[in-house]
């Protein structure tokens, strides 16, 4: 080798080495990143478990959801931490690491038990969210019928009577013309009932099965990429 390969082989070397030593004090950085990520995401489950309300099917939907929605967090920090394997890595990280791969793995499969946990609470909520409707609408519908059959028995003196005790004039319309109406108006009132009932029962079922279908999926998702990263980390456990 001559002298000028033999200086330019150095400067490789040393270009090298410089740009080994530079990655070490990024990864340090990205390693703490994750590390904060990650402990960000313990708040935020923290704050969502507390107080906790199970057997209660909005409490669970609704927490499933926001499970699902900050999932990238700790995601985004799990692969930062496990970032370079075991370069530059300090004594106490070893154990954490160990821990950490276990817990995606555990993570895996609690994202994936919560799909159908997802889906019942779905159904769960569909039922109670009509029955809602159904009984509220039985009331209006009740209220209007009542007030159908008081105007069906009523005189055309008890009309002309009740209209002038509320301080107000037939305005040259007989009793029966003042009842055919208003008769009308309740018909018209207990089918404006019906299809609001359909129309609201519809619109609540559509956003309940689009929130359902995207946080199902994210959960299907977010199981798939924890047990990707568990099985990339083997090396963490078996160190």
């Amino acid at each position: 080798m001559t002298k000028s390969n033999s200086d330019r082989f150095t400067s490789i070397v040393q270009e090298l080495q410089a740009f080994a030593f530079s990655q070490q004090g990024s990864m340090s950085i990205l390693r703490s990143l994750g590390y904060g990520l990650l402990l960000l995401a313990l708040f935020d489950i923290v704050e969502m478990f507390v107080p906790p309300n199970f057997m209660n099917p909005a409490w669970e939907f609704k927490t499933f959801g926001a499970l699902v929605e900050r999932v990238p967090v700790p995601l985004i920090g799990l692969v930062l931490v496990f970032f370079g394997e075991m370069n530059s890595r300090t004594k106490w990280e070893f154990p954490i690491l160990k821990l950490l791969s276990w817990l995606t793995l555990l993570f895996a499969l609690l994202f994936f038990l919560l799909i159908p946990l997802g889906i019942g609470n779905t159904l769960r909520l569909n039922n109670q969210s009509a029955a809602q409707i159904s009984t509220l609408s039985k009331q209006q519908l009740s209220q209007a019928e009542q007030v159908e059959k008081q105007l069906n028995q009523a005189t055309p003196q008890q009309i002309d009577n009740f209209i002038k005790s509320q301080g107000r004039s037939l305005e040259g319309k007989n009793p029966d013309e003042l009842k055919t109406q208003v008769l009308s108006q309740v018909s018209q009132a207990k089918k404006q009932i019906k299809t609001q009932a359909e129309a609201t029962q519809s619109s609540r079922g559509l956003s309940l099965i689009k929130s359902s279908v995207k946080w199902n999926l994210g959960a299907l998702v977010a199981s798939g990429l924890f047990i990707s990263i568990w099985r990339g980390t083997r090396w963490a456990r078996t160190n």
